[in-house]
C-alpha cells in the first residue's frame, strides 16, 4: 500500500509541477510542451488542464485552433486514467473522440474532467473480469469568463496486460 501511495504522489508532482511537467511533456508530449499546456490540478476525482491563446495556438481566425483544445481535453483525461491506473498493469488507448464548439476561444482555456470515480470503476472492471472495458469521459473547456467554448467527449479502451512469460 505504501508503494501504490509514493506512485500516486510521484504521478501527481510530474503532472502538477510545472519544472517536473516541462520535462515530461518534452520527453513524452512534444506538443503539450509546445502548446504550453499545464495541469493545474489532479486528484482521483477530477483533473484541470489549462492552455494559452498565443501565437502558436491560434489559427488564422484569431481563435484558439481545434486540435490545440483537443489535446488539453484528451490531457485532462488521460492524467486521471494514468492517476488512478497506477500500479496497475493496464493498457490504455484512446479510441473515440467527439466534440462541440460554443464560442471561439481567445483567452486561457480551463479543461475539467470530473470522471475519475467513472475511470476509476472501469479500471477495476478490467482488472477483475480480464475483459476490455470501455470508458466514455467528458471534458469541458471554459475561457476566463467561466464560459463554456468547448465540450469533449473522450472514449478510452481499458484492458488488462497479459504477463509476459
Amino acid at each position: 500500500m505504501k508503494n501504490k501511495e509514493i506512485g500516486v504522489k510521484k504521478i501527481i508532482q510530474v503532472f502538477t509541477c510545472q519544472w517536473r511537467f516541462i520535462f515530461f511533456s518534452l520527453w513524452k508530449l512534444p506538443m503539450a510542451f509546445l502548446a504550453r499546456l499545464r495541469v493545474t490540478e489532479l486528484n482521483f476525482q477530477q483533473s484541470i488542464v489549462t492552455v494559452p491563446y498565443n501565437y502558436w495556438n491560434k489559427n488564422p481566425f484569431n481563435s484558439m485552433y481545434f486540435a490545440v483544445q483537443a489535446m488539453a481535453a484528451e490531457l485532462s483525461t488521460g492524467a486521471l486514467v494514468m492517476l488512478n491506473a497506477d500500479g496497475q498493469n493496464i493498457s490504455m488507448l484512446v479510441t473515440g473522440l467527439s466534440s462541440s464548439y460554443y464560442k471561439k476561444a481567445t483567452t486561457k482555456i480551463k479543461f475539467i474532467c470530473l470522471d475519475g470515480e467513472k475511470i476509476s470503476f472501469a479500471i477495476k472492471q478490467a482488472i477483475e473480469t480480464g475483459e476490455p472495458q470501455i470508458c466514455k469521459m467528458k471534458s469541458k473547456g471554459y475561457d476566463i469568463d467561466g464560459v463554456c467554448v468547448s465540450e469533449f467527449n473522450i472514449e478510452w479502451s481499458l484492458k488488462k496486460r497479459k504477463k509476459s512469460i
